[in-house]
């Protein structure tokens, strides 16, 4: 693991979800101190760092998503203390911490929004984002939330509307106040003081609205429809120009970005979910700042074809320039990739080629809890759904909670996350894929993301090396060419179910090894068995 002030370039950051990691305290919700124990687990997959979705105060109607105190834990993950100890041990196994910050919105239980909602002259009546109605009495225009139905909320105190992205109990901040902008640096100030290495900003580009309040377009017939939200979601149905990504929101981030610059070390990652996300995050990351890296839905959907791959690379390198993407397969809002990507793949060799992909890739890598395990997308019933995502549209769309169920420790009924019936259920079939039963088994993908990681973290070319993209002969295999300090590498991923063959195009010097996949080359050219990545040093 890197020790330089820039370890987050070509960083490995593993996700956990704290709700469903460990539950120290027997109540069936992870908590801070369940992280601390297993984190000797996390260090040994040799990762830079950890990134915490939500632990602050919070009604927990989007859990966590939905935050009433910017500066306290919610008592269900423990306490500042908690925190505390946990990120001292972390930084004695030697990772960064990194957490959620959601600004973009509030919970309305937060004291700012009780006080904004009670007349148009209070001290922060302005800090919210509130419009009279239509002489009609309807919405002030045609924006929607992601999660269904208008994005506005009529209040009956302030006889105004009030604009929410997400649930209605979510309003939006209005970050055109500067108190507002300055009240959110505070607060991220508090953690940096506190020792948190990092920040993931949650809907980094939604921050700004436009003031003019204008309807946003359709989408025009015959183009995409927007990313960053299921198709059967009418949201996907409008170009979302004057309600996310506005120009204002830059000199935040670079506000953001000189705040940052006094903790040494520290860093960003922001989710970008826009209709032309690498624009955003060319926009977001570029210039050196701004944030220091973010990430968007290009692999956390369904296509996953070489030809798509080979796309995604080949717009990142053409609009992204000098900034800085996070590659991720899965996260806590979507399917897990071993189903999304790899259904009907090996469940074994697929998600280690899947993982070789983003970690060979010029970027920073975000893993999720319980990738390094093959865990497909758990089976959660409906009486057991949770994500109010998903209940309103069921069963189309089943939300977010067959990825959110606990992670696996051993082979016993409740995986040896609690002594109790978890808030999620165990999926029965993760139950042979836990950590005690792989660490058992030298075959079990759990080992060879290790080996693989390591090997991986062991090679400048690929944690810091430019990449351009190699055409070759076969179209089923994607490949391009790292180069660092005067090395370049030709790296080929073969992801589908049959051998793959393919001349190589330049002087090889020598195959790499010591990764764990296996190829062979003889005379030019180069054979890739199933699920197999090629690692060659050119001359």
């Amino acid at each position: 693991m890197t020790s330089n002030l820039n370890w987050w370039k070509g960083g490995i950051i593993y996700q956990i979800y704290p709700r469903s990691f460990m539950d120290s305290n027997g109540d069936g919700v992870g908590d801070l101190k369940g992280i601390t124990k297993k984190l000797g687990y996390v260090a040994s997959l040799g990762v830079d760092a950890i990134w915490l979705s939500p632990i602050f105060t919070s009604p927990m109607k989007d859990f966590g998503y939905d935050v009433s105190d910017y500066r306290d834990i919610d008592p269900m993950f423990g306490s500042l203390a908690d925190f505390k100890e946990m990120t001292d041990h972390a930084h004695e196994l030697g990772l960064k911490v990194m957490i959620d910050q959601v600004i973009s919105h509030s919970s309305d239980l937060h004291p700012w929004f009780e006080e904004s909602r009670q007349d148009k002259t209070n001290p922060k009546a302005d800090w919210y984002v509130w419009s009279d109605p239509k002489p009609d009495g309807s919405p002030p225009n045609n924006w929607l939330s992601i999660f269904g139905g208008s994005a506005w909320k009529w209040d009956s105190r302030r006889l105004q509307y009030y604009l929410h992205n997400f649930l209605d109990t979510q309003p939006d901040l209005n970050f055109h106040n500067p108190e507002v902008r300055q009240a959110n640096l505070d607060n991220m100030r508090f953690w940096l003081d506190l020792g948190v290495d990092g920040f993931r900003l949650d809907t980094v580009n939604f921050y700004f609205h436009s003031q003019g309040l204008e309807d946003n377009p359709p989408v025009p017939p015959g183009e995409p429809k927007t990313k960053g939200a299921p198709e059967d979601n009418p949201y996907s149905y409008q170009r979302h120009v004057y309600d996310l990504s506005r120009p204002e929101n830059l000199d935040f981030l670079k506000d953001l970005r000189a705040m940052m610059d006094e903790y040494p070390g520290t860093t960003t990652v922001g989710e970008i979910g826009d209709d032309f996300p690498l624009e955003r995050m060319a926009e977001y990351t570029s210039g050196g700042d701004k944030l220091h890296m973010a990430y968007t839905f290009d692999f956390l959907n369904k296509p996953h074809s070489p030809e798509y791959i080979r796309d995604v690379l080949a717009n990142m390198n053409e609009i992204v320039g000098d900034g800085w993407p996070c590659w991720a397969l899965s996260n806590h809002d979507v399917v897990r990739s071993r189903t999304r990507w790899g259904a009907g793949e090996d469940p074994i060799a697929y998600p280690l080629v899947a993982m070789a992909l983003i970690m060979s890739l010029r970027g920073s890598v975000c893993m999720y809890q319980g990738e390094e395990l093959g865990l497909p997308e758990a089976d959660v019933p409906f009486e057991r759904i949770q994500d109010p995502y998903g209940i309103p549209l069921w069963p189309v769309f089943k939300g977010r909670d067959g990825c959110r169920t606990p992670m696996v420790w051993d082979n016993t009924p409740l995986g040896g996350f609690s002594n109790v019936e978890p808030w999620l259920p165990v999926d029965s079939d993760h139950l042979p894929l836990s950590v005690a039963e792989q660490e058992k088994d030298t075959t079990a993908l759990l080992h060879k993301i290790r080996q693989f990681i390591k090997w991986r973290q062991q090679q400048p070319i690929l944690v810091n090396g430019s990449l351009t993209l190699e055409n070759v002969e076969n179209e089923k295999l994607v490949s391009f060419i790292r180069e660092f300090e005067g090395q370049r590498w030709l790296v080929v991923l073969n992801m589908t179910m049959d051998t793959q063959t393919s001349p190589v195009a330049h002087a090889v010097d020598q195959l790499v090894e010591g990764h764990g996949f296996d190829v062979s080359l003889s005379g030019d050219i180069l054979t890739v068995p199933p699920y197999q990545a090629a690692y060659v040093k050119l001359a």
